[in-house]
């Protein structure tokens, strides 16, 4: 192989590892958001669910039933 194509396939080396090393970051990013919106809507599923026990006990206490 010539030092010219060498050249060129080494530019084209680094630029893949550039755009790949990106796109990790990006990657971890994302995950890391992820993991946060996961948190919340665990946080308020638990809520919603405290809630509905909250609303049928005040229901009972009522003698509300079902129409």
């Amino acid at each position: 192989m010539s030092p010219a194509t060498e050249n060129l396939v080494l530019e084209h080396l680094r630029a893949i590892r550039t755009t790949q090393e990106k796109h990790s970051e990006d990657l971890r990013e994302i995950k890391t958001r992820l993991g946060f919106l996961e948190q919340q809507y665990a946080n308020l599923s638990h809520r919603l669910d405290r809630m509905d026990e909250r609303v049928s006990r005040i229901e009972k206490r009522l003698d509300l039933g079902e129409a």
